[in-house]
């Protein structure tokens, strides 16, 4: 086999590792969301829901890179919008948005931060805090407010007002818990994922 070959060979395995970890990272995204969390009900038969889905979403993308990551934590909470009556009319909203989060934090992460490629735990860290950050601010304001515009089309204007205002409390508070939490799994499964021969370079 020539270097060329090798490369070429190289490439498929790590893009079929990484379809498997976005599996994965979809299947925890999933169960986080479905089974550890916290459903608060809002006028008009909704609810909004205090979770740590949105921390995988950004786990699997520090992890995964762009593209990948931003698809398994996306495909994840969508999966569990449309398994879920209340949610379920949502579901094209959850994956647009958690897309696009994830695809801001895997750029900044590894495009701009090269998180990946660092070796000092400085640097890393502030990266991944920034990009983390970037992300979340980005879902914090996007989410509560497609939403809003969505449910003033079925709701009517007053319900789809005081269903803003919960869900943008609740999703700042999901942010900043997501932060810390996916910020600390990074940092400590980076050491194990480059023993094991898991850890992507981008």
């Amino acid at each position: 086999m020539t270097m060329k070959e090798s490369a070429a060979a190289d490439r498929k395995n790590d893009r079929f590792r990484l379809l498997i970890f976005a599996a994965i990272f979809a299947a925890l995204t999933y169960v986080v969301f479905t089974f550890l969390s916290i459903p608060i009900p809002t006028p008009g038969g909704g609810k909004v829901t205090v979770h740590l889905g949105n921390a995988f979403c950004v786990l699997g993308a520090l992890i995964l890179g762009s593209a990948y990551g931003a698809a398994g934590g996306a495909i994840g909470l969508t999966l569990a919008d449309l398994l879920d009556p209340v949610y379920i009319t949502e579901a094209p909203i959850t994956f647009a948005v958690k897309f696009l989060m994830g695809l801001i934090v895997g750029l900044l992460a590894h495009k701009a931060g090269k998180i990946t490629r660092k070796t000092s735990h400085g640097a890393v860290l502030k990266w991944t805090v920034l990009s983390s950050a970037a992300g979340l601010l980005f879902n914090a304001f996007c989410d509560p407010t497609v939403r809003y515009f969505y449910k003033i089309l079925i709701l009517g204007k007053p319900a789809a007002e005081v269903s803003f205002a919960i869900n943008l409390g609740v999703t700042a508070i999901n942010s900043v818990i997501s932060l810390v939490v996916c910020v600390s799994l990074y940092m400590a499964l980076r050491p194990a994922l480059k023993r094991m021969g898991m850890f992507f370079t981008f």
